[in-house]
């Protein structure tokens, strides 16, 4: 026997089952398809991602080497079908909701909510049922529900070739920097190679090229925030690493060299401030470093090594400014780096084998000889 909702009861019901509707469309809307800003974001989404990062992040920890990096990179990937299929949930739920609170009639005469739960996740992927709706109000509540069916669809793939568009043109880059600053990158090497190269000449034409990489990293990982979680092929590398290792080569430029250098701090601009907006969406506040990231030795080597070979450089007063620069990103650097398990460059570090240099095949055969 059918049991007819009371008018009181059917809106009890009604009313959260749209208002579920209306956030689902709109967290699918602010982030799938309108590009975020810095103080504008999906707030259901952002605690999804926060949530099971958090989960995720614990479990990485119990790993080490290799294994953690391949754990950490799997979470990218899975925090974009994590979103889609809340959005997706929420929606046929919210559908549910409607037909349940408004007794929608079916053909094959199901009342129960298993029955509304099994055909509003027909009308919403469009799929054939042995149930269809037979008022006029109900097929209403089907179209309607078919019309966001296809919107999300549509929506994620238009949304997924953006993404990794986006993370290809980050990664080439990434890629790039290896045979300047090595695996993993570091301003010393950086700024090693460019002195044999042709001094702070060559070096701010090619800190030039990073203003672009900078300021594109900034819009698209503000816009797709997932894209943060996406890791390099390499697990000695990461774009905060790349960034980093930009920004304390823009710094020691400008504090070193003995000329200015225009494009080091331009870029060293808007590399800033995409640290700094950055933290801000990952709700990193700024920290300093546990420890001191350039020593005063190595700052000695790093003075005295380009003398060796023949870059003019400042006088020693030259690290108090050095330190200025510094301090105006280490702590969103810092920030970040703890946030996303991305860990941060050295200035200076020991001669090893850079990825260009090895494949995967010379790295089995090293294993097997010794």
């Amino acid at each position: 026997m059918r049991v007819a909702i009371v008018p009181s009861v059917r809106w009890l019901v009604a009313i959260p089952s749209l208002a579920l509707i209306l956030l689902m469309l709109g967290e699918f809307f602010l982030s799938f398809l309108s590009p975020q800003r810095v103080r504008r974001e999906a707030r259901v989404a952002r605690w999804l991602i926060v949530r099971s990062w958090r989960v995720w992040r614990a479990v990485a920890r119990r790993f080490g080497g290799d294994d953690r990096e391949t754990w950490l990179g799997f979470f990218g990937p899975l925090g974009l079908l994590i979103q889609l299929g809340a959005w997706i949930s929420g929606l046929i739920l919210g559908f549910t909701g409607l037909h349940y609170a408004f007794n929608s009639a079916l053909g094959s005469g199901g009342t129960g909510f298993g029955d509304y739960l099994f055909y509003s996740a027909g009308s919403f992927f469009s799929a054939a049922t042995n149930l269809n709706a037979t008022a006029g109000a109900d097929r209403v509540i089907e179209i309607a529900e078919a019309i966001c069916g296809y919107l999300v669809v549509f929506g994620a793939i238009g949304y997924l070739p953006a993404l990794f568009q986006a993370y290809s043109r980050r990664e080439v880059a990434v890629s790039q920097l290896d045979p300047r600053a090595g695996s993993p990158p570091s301003a010393g090497t950086l700024l090693y190679r460019s002195a044999k190269r042709g001094g702070w000449a060559e070096l701010d034409g090619y800190l030039a090229d990073w203003e672009n990489w900078a300021a594109e990293l900034m819009e698209t990982h503000l816009s797709y925030p997932l894209l943060a979680f996406y890791r390099s092929q390499h697990v000695n590398q990461n774009w905060l690493s790349a960034l980093v290792t930009v920004l304390d080569t823009s710094a020691f430029a400008i504090a070193i060299a003995p000329e200015r250098t225009p494009a080091a701090e331009v870029t060293f601009a808007i590399g800033r401030h995409a640290l700094a907006d950055l933290a801000h969406t990952f709700r990193a506040p700024p920290r300093e470093p546990d420890r001191e990231r350039l020593s005063a030795a190595d700052f000695e080597r790093l003075r005295s090594k380009l003398g060796d070979l023949g870059v003019e450089v400042a006088d020693l007063d030259s690290r108090a400014k050095l330190d200025e620069l510094t301090d105006i990103y280490e702590p969103y650097a810092e920030a970040l780096s703890r946030a996303l398990e991305l860990p941060l460059p050295v200035w200076v570090r020991e001669e090893r084998t850079e990825n260009w240099r090895i494949t995967a095949w010379r790295n089995r055969d090293e294993r097997t000889l010794h």
